[in-house]
């Protein structure tokens, strides 16, 4: 535990919040991993409160994991607990919710973050929820100065699933999962300062939860450059695609990219790397099936961040084909690459992309499918793209600018808690 400093401008003593955050899993465990690290290099004092798994924080930030069922562990998943786990009343309200199809982590890990730290806020200057927008963050925020990062509303999440499937049923499935939505637009509306990525991000949040944008604060993600940046003594191989799906959603957009492949697969020798693993049956194994182009494509499974750059580094195009993002991390760790871009202009990507890549219409395969024929057509215009992309990152994402924009929210919301 750290020890509390004094005077107004002194290191702050931090306490980060997150629910579920491996790096590998999503960008919101890639932010608390960063900006943890980013902020400690600050001088900041910063505990980590986490659920599972293994967010793979810095050794030197000290770290608490709360046990929980852990009931979507693809190890074991939906496992039936024990009479003794179950003795436990919010162990059992996570077993009955994921038994009738919902999505209880947030709620959940919000009690236990609540009941572990209640007799401790005293170390802490300041908390910071990432987005776990719970009752239990609530009750925390009335007695200690709270902050909150809502990476995009993921009412729009809820949204395109909602699109996707024509079945009655599905429909019903999905808005049952998505059920917690209620209480984070709840809890999100009592924070007076909120933290989010991008403008979009922002408009689209007050929208949709109802909260006026006076009470945002636009910090952008950093790109760790330490880890992904241009590997010159590897060639980039003619035709190699590369594309990120952390998570086999249509938000992701994949279905698109994969008709774009398949479209320009009769002209072009071209190869897909996807970095990730499909859904085992799901919707992009069988989209891969229809198209008859599972020779053109390779899934690599979960790779450390070496590999990852080796792969960037072979890549002669990224694709970001998302319908949706809140930021853009994938377009951002290409572009630290060096690898030209193709993306969707959707959500936040044109505020990372900029002119340093080719933005297409969301949805739109056709238009994907030009963009990379036209880059695959043009390769020294792709190499200016990825040099002007690798220059944009390293000059406007860093994650020490992103902690500093954090740290003047968090003295912000201080001062405002004790003048009340």
């Amino acid at each position: 535990m750290n020890t509390k400093p004094r005077g107004n401008e002194n290191p702050l003593n931090i306490c980060l919040i997150s629910y579920r955050s491996n790096p590998h899993s999503g960008g919101q465990g890639v932010y608390l991993k960063n900006l943890s690290r980013a902020l400690k290099d600050l001088g900041h004092g910063v505990d980590i409160l986490s659920g599972p798994p293994d967010p793979l924080i810095d050794p030197d930030i000290p770290l608490v994991t709360l046990p929980c069922l852990d009931l979507y562990n693809p190890e074991d998943p939906f496992r039936i607990p024990s009479l003794k786990e179950l003795s436990n009343p919010i162990n059992l309200l996570e077993w009955i919710s994921v038994s009738t199809m919902g999505f209880p982590e947030m709620f959940t890990f919000g009690l236990r973050a609540y009941h572990y730290l209640r007799n401790q806020l005293h170390h802490y200057d300041i908390v910071h929820d990432n987005q776990s927008l719970s009752y239990g963050i609530w009750a925390i925020k009335r007695r200690v100065p709270t902050v909150a990062t809502i990476h995009h509303p993921i009412t729009v999440d809820r949204d395109l699933a909602i699109r996707s499937v024509r079945a009655y049923w599905k429909k019903l499935k999905y808005l049952r999962w998505h059920s917690f939505l209620r209480m984070q637009r709840i809890v999100s509306r009592s924070f007076s300062h909120i933290i989010t990525v991008s403008k979009s991000a922002r408009n689209d949040i007050g929208q949709d939860f109802k909260i006026p944008l006076e009470r945002f604060r636009v910090v952008p993600n950093g790109i760790n450059t330490d880890q992904f940046y241009p590997l010159p003594e590897i060639q980039r191989e003619k035709n190699r695609l590369i594309v990120t799906n952390s998570a086999d959603i249509p938000l992701k957009g994949l279905y698109y990219l994969l008709q774009a492949v398949a479209s320009l697969s009769p002209e072009y020798r071209l190869k897909l790397v996807v970095v990730g693993v499909p859904k085992k049956n799901g919707g992009i194994e069988k989209k891969i099936k229809e198209l008859n182009i599972g020779h053109l494509i390779k899934f690599t499974g979960r790779i450390d961040h070496v590999e990852f750059v080796r792969q960037y580094a072979k890549a002669s195009i990224a694709v970001i084909p998302s319908l949706y993002e809140g930021f853009g991390i994938p377009a951002g760790e290409a572009m630290a690459c060096g690898v030209p871009v193709v993306s969707t202009t959707g959500g936040a990507l044109p505020e990372v992309v900029g002119d340093a890549g080719v933005l297409v219409t969301p949805a739109d395969s056709q238009a994907m499918s030009r963009a990379i024929q036209n880059l695959m057509d043009n390769p020294e215009h792709a190499l200016r793209l990825g040099q002007k992309g690798f220059e944009r990152i390293q000059n406007q994402f860093t994650w020490k600018r992103a902690a500093e924009k954090t740290v003047a929210c968090y003295r912000e919301a201080i001062h405002d808690h004790h003048r009340f």
